[in-house]
């Protein structure tokens, strides 16, 4: 006859090793690219694949870094900035078409979203706590405007109408790079994952038996979530105001850059997005964040398959119309 000691005993052991069992199977990786800390989480239970997996999703980040960043000089990015006001430059197919999608967002948002922001935004430095004076904001606010732009797509260059334009693609380049690595792990025959680059995330399937549970930072709290959001099969994206910024005299400057004025947008402390796609939610995240709760609910709303939490400038948080009424 087994005591019942044994059985416990018994009962304790092959808890603890199906508990080892099961977390081998969620097969996670993070890495710095693109300015931020990615995380890329799967359910597999073949290492060799996982293994593989995670290292063409890292080295596709890197890819789409190393052609997009404003920062690197041998960027395609980089030589549109140097050479397009004299002359097109031929990019990428891929580069090309989200420079494309760029411009269809500023239609969308009447130039709240503007990739052409640099033209002021290079002026800023976060880590320096430098920003542009009102006279440099007045000699190059002229170069903020996505008309400023144009595009072949015969030959897919890009070329600038005037001088004194650049572009940025930080508002919309971590969301394109999350759904290049949920296509990846879908063609590996992933169902179940989770891929984040900052702000941008994916939610592919579920985390085991319940939905992945993805919390959004308080804006004024480092210590506690603002609110946590189950997702199936979504993407969020969250811009705020705490990610890269100074204080100076009360005022914050930031990185989110309004394009009308030159200047960081104030009416709201944090946008988060819920869409289909990364590349979507982050345009949008964007783009409400400069447009403010009003104006941006009203975008949001009208918008099919988005729904988004915005904390305003004085730190009330609004809903769109979905989520209100799911609230109530």
């Amino acid at each position: 006859m087994i005591s019942k000691a044994k059985i416990h005993s018994a009962i304790l052991v092959m808890a603890l090793l199906f508990s080892e069992y099961a977390s081998a199977e969620w097969q996670l990786r993070e890495f710095n690219v693109m300015g931020t800390r990615a995380r890329v989480e799967f359910w597999s239970t073949d290492k060799a694949l996982s293994a593989t997996l995670h290292e063409q999703v890292e080295a596709d980040m890197r890819r789409i870094d190393a052609s997009m960043s404003p920062y690197k000089p041998d960027s395609e990015l980089s030589a549109i900035n140097q050479k397009a006001a004299e002359q097109a430059v031929v990019v990428s197919r891929e580069l090309f078409a989200l420079i494309k999608r760029s411009i269809d967002y500023s239609q969308l948002t009447s130039g709240a979203f503007d990739i052409t922001f640099s033209s002021v935004g290079f002026f800023y430095d976060y880590r320096q706590h430098q920003r542009p004076s009102s006279e440099q904001i007045e000699k190059h606010l002229a170069g903020i405007n996505y008309r400023h732009l144009v595009l072949n797509d015969e030959q897919g260059s890009v070329a600038f109408k005037s001088q004194g334009v650049r572009i940025d693609l930080g508002g919309i380049a971590k969301g394109h790079a999350v759904d290049r690595a949920i296509d990846i792990l879908k063609r590996g025959g992933i169902k179940h994952a989770y891929v984040s680059a900052g702000g941008d995330s994916y939610a592919l399937g579920n985390r085991g038996d319940r939905p992945w549970m993805i919390a959004i930072k308080h804006p004024r709290d480092k210590t506690r979530s603002l609110l946590t959001i189950p997702l199936e099969n979504l993407a969020i994206s969250t811009s705020g105001d705490y990610e890269r910024y100074f204080d100076e005299n009360g005022v914050r400057y930031h990185h989110i850059i309004n394009p009308k004025t030159g200047d960081s947008a104030r009416n709201s402390q944090s946008v988060t997005i819920l869409a289909d796609n990364s590349t979507d939610a982050d345009a949008l995240s964007t783009s409400v964040f400069v447009l403010g709760p009003e104006k941006g609910l009203q975008l949001i709303d009208k918008t099919p398959n988005v729904s988004a939490v915005i904390v305003d400038k004085d730190g009330k948080v609004h809903y769109s119309s979905d989520l209100v009424s799911i609230d109530q």
